[in-house]
């Protein structure tokens, strides 16, 4: 039973990265917790390395294509280091009901980001130093302490504030994800001991072969759809979260 999850949970996993560009960490933390009984903190570390796989699967062919800023992508993980590499020093030390809280409310923005239309492409503009500056930082917090890769942060504000093409603003948060988790699971370092890695290791794959799949396909498939399911889905799990840990704990 436990391993038929573990490949339903990769090929969910998978798909979202895949088709969407971002969200692969806010089912995989929560899978880690609520159905496989990991802690926060080690659910945080396997879904580093579960998201990073998923993720490298899907940034390959984009950059084939061409569709990734990896410029701009290196500059934003390399800055994210300080507060990636910060907020896994810290994360231990964190209460575990403030971490799932920070993680519920983070999931609401997520959620928010998905359902903001992505505009009419007009001409691309550079990002400014300073807002990729703060998106770094930003974006390096959430690895370092939630497993988030932030490309549900990243491709709003590529597409909304920069006109970058959705197509590329979702390879290049690919990218940025890849990057960002594998730094991230490098610096959770002190918990590998701690988990059974069987289960995380068949996710990934699960992970790794559909969203490989779903990215070659995503140029034909409008994720509108999906990402606004996705996004209601989003809302639940962090309603439950709360829930779970504030009334039912």
């Amino acid at each position: 039973m436990e391993i038929a999850l573990a490949i339903l949970s990769g090929v969910a996993i998978g798909s979202v990265l895949g088709f969407v560009g971002a969200g692969g960490s806010m089912l995989a933390v929560p899978i880690f917790i609520y159905i496989f009984g990991l802690s926060p903190v080690n659910a945080t570390t396997a879904s580093l390395l579960v998201v990073f796989v998923g993720a490298a699967s899907g940034a390959l062919p984009r950059i084939k294509q061409r569709d990734v800023l990896i410029r701009e992508a290196l500059v934003i993980w390399a800055i994210g280091l300080i507060t990636n590499i910060s907020g896994a020093y810290y994360l231990p030390r964190i209460p575990e009901n403030l971490v799932l809280t920070g993680f519920a409310l983070v999931l609401i923005v997520a959620g928010v980001s998905m359902l903001i239309p992505t505009p009419q492409q007009q001409l691309e503009r550079k990002v400014s130093p300073l807002a990729l500056i703060a998106i770094s930082l930003v974006i390096g917090a959430l690895t370092g302490l939630f497993g988030i890769g932030g490309g549900f942060l990243a491709i709003p504000i590529l597409i909304l504030f920069y006109n970058v093409a959705p197509n590329k603003a979702a390879g290049t948060s690919l990218f940025i994800i890849m990057i960002n988790t594998l730094t991230g699971f490098f610096a959770h370092y002190r918990h590998w001991g701690d988990i059974d890695w069987s289960l995380p290791i068949i996710i990934a794959i699960g992970a790794l072969v559909i969203s490989r799949v779903a990215s070659h396909r995503s140029s034909k498939v409008s994720p509108a759809t999906l990402k606004q399911a996705f996004a209601y889905f989003v809302f639940a799990i962090s309603l439950f979260t709360l829930i779970e840990t504030w009334v039912i704990s």
